[in-house]
C-alpha cells in the first residue's frame, strides 16, 4: 500500500509542531495521523476505544518514532468534547493542525433513541456538534501557531443531504438521512468558519474534504444489514478507494500550499460543495442553531461582506 504522504505529493513536507486527529484509531484517521507523524509532527490520537488508541500509540512510537498521546473521549457527550480540548491544552500550547475526522453512520445500540443524553439528534451530535465544539475550544491554540489550519472530513454523500433545523432535537432522521445531513453541517460550518476568521483577520484556514468511498475505513461496520457485508466484500477491488487514499485527502487539505480557506477538497483537488452547502444565509442559521444547543458564543464578528471562495471557477 502506498503512503498517504506520497499519493498527496507531500512527502518531503515537514511538520513542526502538534497535530490533533480525531478518530484516529482506524481506518483514514490512523491513516493520516502515522502520515503526519512520519512528517515530523507530534501527535495527540483520540477515539472511542482505549484498546485501540493504545495500540495507535504503540505504533506511532514503534514505527514511526513518535511519541503521541491517546485521549479517550465518547463524541457524544459535549462534556467528553471539552475534556478532550482540556488535554490538549494540557499537552501543548499551540497546534498545527485540528483534523476533525470523527464521525459516521451509526446503528444499533450507538443510536437505539435516536437521541443523545442532551436530547440532540444522535449522528448531528457526534458528525457536527462535536467539532464545532472542538473547533472552538481549541482556536486560540491553533492562533498561536504560525499558520494552524482547521480540517473537517465531510463527504459526497453531503449531496443527499436537507438542512432541516427544526429536527435537530428529534430521532426523526436517523440513518443515511441523517448521516448525510451532519456530512452537509460540516461543510456549510467549514465554509461559514472561513468566513469568519477571514473576516476577524485570523490566520487560521477552515477546510473540507470528501475522504474517498472507503469500506476499508470502517465505516462499512456501521452500514444496516447486508449493507455493511457488502462494504467489506467490495474492500479491495480495483476502483475503490482505500484507507490509504482517504488519508492523503487529509494530508492534502491540511498541508497543501495551495489549498486556501473555504476548500471542499476532493481527489486532491478543489470541489464544488452543492448549492446548499454554500447557502450562506443558511450557514448562518445553522451556525446560531449550533451555538444554541451547545451554549457556546464565538468571538468572531459577523461575514455579510467576507468574499466566498469556496467555489471553483
Amino acid at each position: 500500500m502506498e503512503l498517504p504522504e506520497r499519493l498527496a505529493g507531500l512527502e518531503t513536507t515537514s511538520i513542526d509542531g502538534t497535530v490533533l486527529v480525531t478518530g484516529s484509531t482506524g481506518g483514514v484517521g490512523k491513516e493520516a495521523a502515522l502520515a503526519f507523524g512520519r512528517l515530523g509532527a507530534d501527535l495527540v490520537v483520540h477515539g472511542r476505544d482505549r484498546d485501540r488508541g493504545m495500540a495507535v500509540r504503540d505504533e506511532l512510537r514503534d514505527a514511526v518514532g513518535v511519541d503521541a498521546r491517546f485521549v479517550r473521549a465518547d463524541f457524544a457527550d459535549q462534556a467528553a468534547v471539552h475534556e478532550l480540548a482540556d488535554a490538549v491544552r494540557e499537552e501543548t500550547d499551540e497546534l498545527a493542525l485540528l483534523v476533525n475526522n470523527a464521525g459516521g453512520l451509526f446503528k444499533g445500540a450507538l443510536a437505539k433513541t435516536g437521541t443523545t443524553d442532551a436530547g440532540i439528534e444522535f449522528t448531528f451530535a457526534v458528525n457536527h456538534l462535536a467539532p464545532f465544539v472542538l473547533t472552538h475550544e481549541l482556536l486560540p491554540l491553533l492562533e498561536a501557531g504560525e499558520a494552524g489550519r482547521v480540517v473537517t472530513t465531510a463527504s459526497e454523500a453531503h449531496r443527499g443531504g436537507k438542512m432541516q433545523l427544526d429536527t435537530l432535537q428529534s430521532a426523526d432522521a436517523r440513518g443515511f438521512p441523517a448521516y448525510n445531513r451532519s456530512k452537509l453541517a460540516n461543510i456549510m460550518f467549514t465554509n461559514a468558519l472561513a468566513r469568519r476568521l477571514d473576516r476577524a483577520g485570523s490566520p487560521v484556514e477552515a477546510v473540507s474534504l470528501h475522504p474517498g468511498v472507503i469500506p476499508g475505513s470502517g465505516f462499512a461496520r456501521n452500514l444496516p444489514g447486508p449493507l455493511s457485508a457488502i462494504g467489506k466484500r467490495i474492500d479491495g477491488l480495483p476502483g475503490v478507494d482505500t484507507a490509504a487514499d482517504g488519508g492523503a485527502n487529509v494530508l492534502y487539505a491540511g498541508l497543501a500550499e495551495r489549498v486556501e480557506s473555504g476548500w471542499y477538497v476532493n481527489d486532491l483537488e478543489q470541489g464544488t460543495p452543492t448549492d446548499t452547502a454554500r447557502d450562506r444565509e443558511l450557514q448562518d442559521q445553522l451556525w446560531a442553531a449550533s451555538e444554541r444547543l451547545t451554549g457556546i458564543e464565538w468571538p468572531l464578528g459577523e461575514t455579510e461582506t467576507t468574499p466566498d471562495r469556496t467555489a471553483t471557477g
